[in-house]
C-alpha cells in the first residue's frame, strides 16, 4: 500500500476494533464465539465494537444454524479491508517516521 493510501481511521483505531479487523482480515469469516475467545472479551464488549464496525460498513454478520444452535459469523467487507489496510499503513508511517 502506498503512503498516499495510508489513512488513520478512528473507527478502526480503538484497540479492540483494531484486533477484530486484524483477525477478520486474515480469514473470510469467523464465528462470533471464536472472535470473542481470541480477543478474550465478553460477548457484550464484542457486540458493542462489532456494532460500531457494522455502522461504518466495515463488518457484516451472517446468522446460521450449526449443531442446532444459532451462530453468528463475522466478515470484514471490502470497505473494511481497505480501511484496515489504510490504517495499518498510517500507523507504519508514524512508526517509520519516529527518530
Amino acid at each position: 500500500m502506498s503512503a498516499q493510501q495510508a489513512r488513520f481511521d478512528p473507527v478502526v483505531h480503538a484497540p479492540n476494533r483494531l484486533r477484530i479487523c486484524a483477525l477478520l482480515d486474515a480469514v473470510e469469516s469467523a464465528e462470533f464465539g471464536t472472535v470473542q475467545d481470541r480477543l478474550d472479551v465478553s460477548a457484550s464488549v464484542l457486540s458493542k465494537h462489532v456494532a460500531v464496525l457494522m455502522d461504518a460498513g466495515y463488518v457484516t454478520q451472517r446468522r446460521a444454524t450449526r449443531d442446532t444452535r444459532q451462530r453468528v459469523w463475522l466478515s470484514l467487507t471490502a470497505t473494511g479491508r481497505t480501511a484496515y489496510a489504510g490504517h495499518v499503513a498510517a500507523l507504519r508511517a508514524i512508526v517509520d517516521a519516529a527518530p
